[in-house]
C-alpha cells in the first residue's frame, strides 16, 4: 500500500515534496505532530528535501551509525546523501554504491530502500538493477514515477506509456500520474507539448504549488513550442526563487543560445552552481570530439 495515498495524513507533505517545494517540506511540517507510524516517512521526506537542496553534510551528520543499522529507511537516506555528495565533488561514488547494494540486498521490500537505492543504481549506470528493485513496490506512485523516468532514459517509450496507463487505472487523477504523463508527452512532442504545458503551468502559476522546478518545467515546454519570451519569463522567476538552481541555469544557457546571445556568463554561472552538470559534460565531450576530428585534417593553402 502506498503510504502517501490521498486518504492518509501524509498527503500534504508528500504533495509539497512532489511539487519540489522543499523549503515548505522542511518548515511547515513537524514530525512530532504525526502519528507514530508516519513519523519515519515524514523524517525521510524531510531528509530527501534537504538532499534536493544540496544539504548533504547535514543529512549525513544527522543519522548515526546505530540509527542506520537499526532502521533501513535511514540507512538508505544516509547512503543516498553520501552518493549525491560524492557526485557533487566529482567522485564516482563507488563506495556509496557498494554500500547501497549491501543495504538493498537485505531490504528489497522496503519502499525507502527501493526509491533511494533505485535512484543510486539508475544514476550509476545500472538501470536494469534499479528496475529489478523498484518493481517490488506495492502500489507506490513514487516508485512508478521513478520507473517511468528510467524507461524514458532508456528510450523505451513503450514501457513508459504502459507503466503510466497502469498507474492511471488505480490512481486516477493523482499528481504524480499527471506529471509522469507530462514527461512522456514531452518526449513524444507535437501536440503533446501543449498538454504537458497545461499541467506544468497550472503548478507553476499557483501560489500553493509554485516552485523553481515547476517553473523550469513550464519554461521547457514553452521552449519546445517556440514561445521564447514566455520561457524566459518563467526561467527568470525560477532563478529569482533559487539563483543556483542548476536546471534553471542550464535551460537559461539553452535559451540564450537559441536567441544568439553570448553564453559565457550563463555557462560560468552553471559551472559555479553545478560543475558536474550533465550539459557541461556534454559540452566537454563534443569539444573533445571536434578537436579529434580536426586533428585528422591538415590545412592546405594554394599559392
Amino acid at each position: 500500500m502506498d503510504p502517501f495515498s490521498s486518504d492518509g495524513e501524509l498527503v500534504h507533505i508528500h504533495t509539497a515534496f512532489t511539487q519540489s517545494q522543499y523549503p515548505t517540506v522542511l518548515s511547515d511540517f513537524d514530525p512530532s505532530s504525526f502519528s507514530a507510524n508516519n513519523k519515519l516517512p515524514v523524517q525521510v521526506l524531510q531528509y530527501r528535501a534537504q538532499c534536493a537542496l544540496g544539504q548533504y553534510d547535514d543529512v549525513i551528520s544527522s543519522i548515526s551509525d546505530s540509527d542506520a543499522k537499526s532502521t533501513p529507511d535511514l540507512a538508505a537516506v544516509r547512503v543516498y546523501a553520501s552518493f549525491l555528495q560524492s557526485s557533487a565533488r566529482g567522485s564516482d561514488g563507488s563506495d556509496a554504491l557498494a554500500e547501497a547494494e549491501r543495504i538493498a540486498a537485505g531490504n528489497k521490500d522496503n519502499l525507502s530502500v527501493q526509491l533511494l537505492v533505485g535512484t543510486i543504481l539508475a544514476r550509476s549506470g545500472s538501470p536494469e538493477n534499479a528496475l529489478e528493485l523498484l518493481i517490488r513496490h506495492q502500489g507506490s506512485l513514487d516508485a512508478v514515477a521513478l520507473i517511468i523516468q528510467i524507461h524514458l532514459s532508456q528510450n523505451r517509450m513503450d514501457l513508459a506509456v504502459k507503466e503510466a496507463k497502469s498507474a492511471r487505472s488505480f490512481a486516477q487523477d493523482a499528481l504524480l500520474v499527471n506529471l509522469a504523463e507530462s514527461w512522456i508527452g514531452m518526449r513524444k512532442g507535437g501536440e503533446e507539448y501543449q498538454k504537458a504545458f497545461y499541467v506544468f503551468e497550472e503548478l507553476a502559476q499557483s501560489p500553493s504549488s509554485s516552485s523553481a522546478a515547476t517553473l523550469v518545467s513550464q519554461a521547457v515546454s514553452e521552449l519546445h513550442m517556440g514561445r521564447v519570451e514566455e520561457a524566459e519569463t518563467a526561467l527568470n522567476s525560477a532563478l529569482a526563487m533559487e539563483p543556483e538552481n542548476s536546471a534553471a541555469l542550464a535551460n537559461k544557457l539553452v535559451l540564450d543560445t537559441i536567441l544568439g546571445r553570448d553564453t559565457e556568463d550563463a555557462k560560468m554561472k552553471l559551472e559555479a552552481a553545478d560543475a558536474q552538470n550533465e550539459m557541461l559534460d556534454d559540452f566537454k565531450a563534443k569539444r573533445e570530439a571536434f578537436q579529434a576530428a580536426m586533428g585528422k585534417y591538415s590545412p592546405k593553402f594554394e599559392p
